[in-house]
């Protein structure tokens, strides 16, 4: 099976975190472009095409992952945003995240996240969520 190109948008204010997921990307040999914003605004300007300018990310096969505790535009926020935009609104997102919270998990899932995971707390478990995630998505078919 030849494994096609999946865009991943990683949309993460926490430096720490955002190492983490680069370098489980690496350990398991996940060679998908990573991009990244460190809030919802800044996401939103890199999946939009803006004054004639294309989007700062491929149009096609995109997902996101998005924390939700974030400064300017939390992730609930940007989820409402991503999902009443008629180019954006069929994007994938996995919400990646330390809320345990009902409320958020509800929201997220309300608007239409494709999964709701908290992140682990060792890197070794954070290598494995990504592993599994990325099976997962090669076996989905991204538009």
């Amino acid at each position: 099976m030849i494994e096609k190109v999946i865009n991943v948008l990683l949309v993460e204010d926490d430096e720490v975190d955002v190492i983490n997921v680069k370098r489980a990307f690496k350990k398991v040999n996940i060679t998908h472009p990573i991009y990244l914003a460190s809030n919802g605004l800044e996401a939103l300007a890199m999946l939009r095409s803006n004054d004639g300018k294309l989007p700062s990310i491929p149009t096609e096969r995109r997902l996101i992952l998005l924390d939700l505790n974030m400064p300017k535009m939390g992730g609930i926020e940007f989820l409402q945003e991503l999902r009443s935009d008629p180019k954006l609104h069929i994007t994938p997102v996995v919400v990646m995240t330390t809320s345990n919270h009902d409320q958020d998990r509800v929201e997220a899932y309300n608007l239409n996240v494709a999964g709701y995971i908290l992140k682990p707390v060792t890197f070794n478990s954070f290598v494995e969520m990504m592993a599994i995630l990325n099976k997962y998505w090669i076996l989905c078919e991204i538009p």
